[in-house]
């Protein structure tokens, strides 16, 4: 066993098992190897899948030169199509 690897253990239902292992042979591969790809795919799409954090600016960028407009929520949908 490598010695960066650790050793666990789960229970199976048997029907899922059976499946398990015919797909494996079906494909030409170890069982452990197909229970480490689907382990790998669900850990990158749960990596993938988080939200990126948003920037906060304290300041703005760019410092507005003319006068304040100050729009209700109702006047931005007014003037806005949506689909």
């Amino acid at each position: 066993m490598d010695p960066d690897s650790i050793r666990t253990s789960i229970d199976v239902p048997r029907a899922l098992h059976r499946r398990l292992h015919q797909a494996a042979a079906s494909k030409g591969c170890s069982a452990r190897l197909l229970i480490l790809r689907g382990i790998e795919r669900v850990v990158e799409e749960s990596a993938t899948a988080r939200p990126k954090r948003r920037l906060t600016l304290k300041t703005p960028i760019v410092r507005s030169t003319g006068k304040p407009i100050v729009l209700t929520n109702e006047q931005i949908y007014e003037g806005t199509e949506f689909p």
